[in-house]
């Protein structure tokens, strides 16, 4: 399968149907590989996520299949366990596809898998996809992280932005499958149009915790270093 059939037409669509509702960023690239996350927020619990990550063909693209149908994957979400697509038979006897395999698997709130989607597959390429689920009063926030890293023939400046534009696809196929994405809080907007919030006289009225607070805590920073101890 063609690098521009499988991410440059997706990242089209996706740019046009995510946007509104997920955050999206290719957080870091190098010479050496990429990474990029993508969130969102749902109105359903972890366990319902959860339930719907064992069904690939319910939300998992069928423009990013082998086959051309999403009725042909499957998930075993057991570590070790395949998320694999059938081939049907076209005269010469059923065939399958590896999309990745299962590395961490810790119900209502971690898949890791590893794989190299699509042409990156066949690239010398590690590419590791760690789902992240967190509840919320309103639901559920959802993170996805695919770092990518190894040698491959593809400029990294060109791959990464459509390979982060499909994975956003895929988010945004599980978020629609569980109800559809929720739209973004006005503090994310605010962050996301860099714009700074306007100073209230008056103390605001009190807000849910928006996807920006959900999330914080699934992604650690760096430890910041401790101030010098005066004797």
């Amino acid at each position: 399968m063609a690098i521009s059939g499988y991410f440059a037409g997706a990242a089209m669509i996706a740019a046009l149907s995510f946007a509104p509702a997920t955050n999206a960023k290719v957080v870091d690239q190098s010479d050496a590989g990429f990474a990029v996350a993508h969130t969102a927020q749902v109105a359903a619990t972890p366990a319902d996520v959860w339930k719907m990550l064992r069904m690939p063909q319910s939300w998992w693209s069928k423009d990013h299949s082998w086959s051309g149908d999403a009725a042909n994957f499957w998930l075993d979400q057991q570590a070790g366990g395949c998320f694999c697509e059938k081939l049907p038979d076209t005269g010469s006897g059923v065939g399958s596809v590896q999309h990745a395999r299962i590395l961490f698997s810790k119900p209502n709130q971690m898949l890791r898998l590893s794989g190299a989607f699509g042409p990156l597959q066949g690239e010398a390429l590690t590419g590791t996809l760690t789902i992240q689920i967190k509840e919320t009063p309103t639901g559920s926030a959802l993170r996805f992280d695919y770092v990518v890293g190894g040698y491959m023939r593809f400029k990294v400046a060109d791959i990464a932005p459509a390979v982060d534009k499909v994975i956003g696809e895929q988010l945004l196929g599980l978020a629609n499958a569980l109800g559809g994405a929720l739209p973004p809080t006005r503090d994310e907007k605010a962050a996301g149009e860099g714009t700074e919030k306007p100073k209230a006289e008056t103390p605001p009225a009190k807000e849910e915790p928006g996807l920006g607070a959900a999330v914080a805590d699934l992604v650690g920073e760096e430890p910041k270093a401790a101030p010098d101890e005066r004797p």
